[in-house]
């Protein structure tokens, strides 16, 4: 089980971040916003080899920016096999990459705190961590929808809403 909730997390993960790829080059061509260099930046400090002046190899970059997407997409995964499915998950989960970018940034000292940046740039990387979070979302809740409904959804069919008179559900049976 624990194989298929990771396989279908980084495929889901994949994928979202393809999409904000794709996003994020539109919206470039028609702002005129530069590439950043910051996924780069922070996979130098975090492997601790020497730091390029200037911009980091565009390999480095591109291994941090697909990376640590695709990896974050197995949280999105166990959300959506748990029964945490659709668009709120999805939001939670945007929460969840948000933080892990932010995490990642500001403990290497590669960026600083969003509520410090220009409202622009953080307006355009909500949307795009937003992009992403959709996307990924979309496929994790299609890919875990093939094992059924999760432990969470089959507790909320036994009785809507977080009530205390409801235990848990069975276990499947492991036949």
């Amino acid at each position: 089980m624990i194989g298929r909730v990771v396989g279908e997390g980084l495929l889901a993960g994949a994928v979202g971040v393809a999409v904000m790829t794709v996003g994020e080059k539109l919206e470039q061509r028609l702002t005129g916003r530069p590439d950043s260099y910051v996924p780069g930046r922070v996979l130098e400090r975090l492997a601790g080899v020497g730091e390029h002046r200037g911009r980091p190899p565009r390999a480095t970059n591109l291994a941090m920016h697909y990376g640590q997407a695709t990896l974050v997409g197995v949280v999105r995964s166990v959300m959506a096999h748990a029964g945490l499915r659709g668009p709120v998950a999805s939001a939670k989960f945007g929460v969840i990459r948000l933080t892990t970018d932010q995490l990642l940034e500001n403990a290497t000292g590669v960026g600083a705190p969003p509520q410090t940046w220009p409202r622009r740039e953080l307006v355009v990387d909500l949307v795009h961590k937003a992009v992403y979070a959709a996307a990924t979302g979309v496929v994790a809740d299609a890919l875990a929808a093939r094992s059924g409904p999760g432990p969470g959804q089959r507790h909320a069919d036994v009785r809507p809403g977080r009530v205390g008179d409801v235990g848990p559900v069975p276990r499947p049976s492991s036949s």
